[in-house]
């Protein structure tokens, strides 16, 4: 198991809503799913950056993760979500 995290600064919440409807499918399709998500936070330590939405994502492996992210297939999907605000998604490992 590999984990990601995910961040978007939201600026098109309606972006954000439609991603939200096809995203669970489409990390699905490389064995991908949403371990834990949020929109409030609570800084433990330094002075981040604050997202409006994290998510923690899991994958079956990192091949699978980054297939996930290179997916043509799936190049709409990673294009709503991006559409939705500023987004960056670390690979943990």
């Amino acid at each position: 198991m590999i984990y990601a995290y995910a961040k978007i600064t939201v600026t098109n919440p309606e972006a954000l809503v439609e991603y939200r409807d096809v995203a669970g499918a489409a990390l699905a399709k490389h064995g991908g799913k949403v371990e834990s998500a949020a929109g409030d936070f609570t800084v433990l330590d330094g002075a981040p950056e604050m997202p409006n939405v994290a998510a923690l994502l899991s994958f079956p492996d990192k091949d699978a993760a980054i297939a996930w992210a290179n997916d043509p297939e799936l190049a709409d999907v990673h294009a709503l979500r991006r559409s939705a605000g500023a987004s960056d998604i670390l690979l943990l490992g």
